[in-house]
Order: C-alpha cells, then sequence, then structure tokens
C-alpha cells in the first residue's frame, strides 16, 4: 500500500482512497474546511471538555453533513462525556467511535485510541504496565493507527520548550507493527507530517496557540490493493 502526501482538492476515487485528517478541534469545526476525500478521521479533542452538550450534537450533526463515505473519529482528553458513561457514544452517530478498538474499512485495516499518556481528565493512563498491556493489543496486521496522544519524540514538542509530550510506549508499537501510517493530535502546534522508511506519521492538529484555527486539515492519499 502506497501513501502520499497531497495537496490538491481533486483526487480519483477508483485509482485510490483519499483520507482527510484532522484534530483539536475544539468545538471550531465549523470553521475548518473540509477537502473532499473517501474516509474522514478525526483524531479526538472536538469538544472543550465536554462542557457543551448543543456543541456534541452541533459536532455530529457537522458529521452528516460531511460528503465523505467513512467517518472515523477517536476520542480526547477533553471528551469526558465518552469517558464517564460509554451509552453515551450515541451522541457520535455518524461516524465509527474507536475507543481501543478496530474496524475495517474499505479493505484498511484501522485501530484507534484515546490513551494520552497520562494527561486527562478523559481516558488518561499515567502507569507504563498499563499502556504497554494496551498496545499490545494492537493487531500486527494493523494498516492505519490512530491515537489522540503522539509517540514520543515525533511532532510531540510543547510550543516553546525542548519537552517532548509524546509516549514512549505508544513509540515502542508502532516501531513493532509498523503501521503504514499513524494519525495523531494532542500536541497543538505541531501539525505536519513525518515520514519514515516503514510509517507515515501525522498530527492533524489544527488549532494553534492562539486558540484559533490555524492549519488545515491534512489530506493524503493511499492507492488501492
Amino acid at each position: 500500500m502506497r501513501i502520499k502526501s497531497k495537496h490538491s482538492r481533486s483526487y480519483s476515487p477508483k485509482s485510490s482512497l483519499q483520507l482527510v485528517l484532522l484534530s483539536d478541534t475544539h468545538e471550531l469545526h465549523r470553521e475548518v474546511d473540509v477537502p473532499p476525500g473517501d474516509i474522514l478521521i478525526h483524531a479526538g479533542d472536538f469538544t472543550m471538555f465536554s462542557r457543551s452538550l448543543p456543541a456534541i450534537i452541533d459536532f455530529n450533526d457537522w458529521l452528516a453533513e460531511l460528503p465523505h463515505r467513512y467517518k472515523i473519529v477517536v476520542p480526547g482528553n477533553h471528551e469526558t462525556f465518552l469517558h464517564t458513561d460509554p451509552s453515551n457514544r450515541a451522541l457520535v452517530s455518524n461516524a465509527a467511535v474507536l475507543i481501543n478498538e478496530g474496524i475495517e474499512i474499505a479493505g484498511l485495516r484501522i485501530w484507534g485510541s484515546p490513551v494520552t499518556h497520562g494527561s486527562g481528565p478523559a481516558f488518561p493512563m499515567a502507569s507504563t504496565e498499563d499502556r504497554q498491556k494496551l498496545y499490545a493489543r494492537v493487531p500486527k496486521d494493523t494498516e492505519i493507527l490512530i491515537t489522540h496522544g503522539p509517540p514520543y519524540g515525533i511532532l510531540d514538542l510543547i510550543p516553546g520548550s525542548e519537552i517532548h509530550a509524546g509516549d514512549p510506549e505508544l513509540l515502542r508499537a508502532v516501531t513493532r507493527i509498523k503501521p503504514k501510517l499513524h494519525v495523531f493530535g494532542h500536541v497543538h502546534s505541531a501539525h505536519g507530517i513525518f515520514d519514515t522508511e516503514h510509517t507515515m506519521f501525522a498530527n492533524a492538529c489544527l488549532l494553534g496557540p492562539n486558540g484559533d484555527i490555524d492549519s488545515e486539515p491534512t489530506v493524503l492519499r493511499i492507492a488501492r490493493r
């Protein structure tokens, strides 16, 4: 499977699948110019600590308005409404919500986790051992890994510092599994792509340091098998 970065808005669905990646919209989703594609992936923090039920409902309505055939949401550390009560998944009915689980879409094996290396209040996991056990569950044939938090040392620098916010255990898991694509967010201002021999890493954060949307969704193309 071949992955290409793509900046053009046109694409050929017959020859490839186009992925549209975003994260950390924090209730500003309607300010985002979302490109067309086949699969939309949101890597979490679409709320502001789940304080506004109307904003959650609007996010779900917004998902329904988007033209993408497949939509995947992995919650972030702001999505307390999904952490405290799993039945609230019904509030995000217009996407597949992945919480430490996998799905196959259009022949792609995808696995998602909201865990963010001890960050709270939603889905924290401070224990190294617990995170090791969690990531050991990721199937070895996973092609797209989606996590809210980044792996250690990759697009995870906290702005204005030399502090890496990423998870060493997640990095070890990615190194072992070698997915074709790893999508994440959480660290604002680290938006971008880092490509390696086995895995393309994409920090899809859209929110900038001033609390505004200052990046565009990342668009990638995956050749059909």
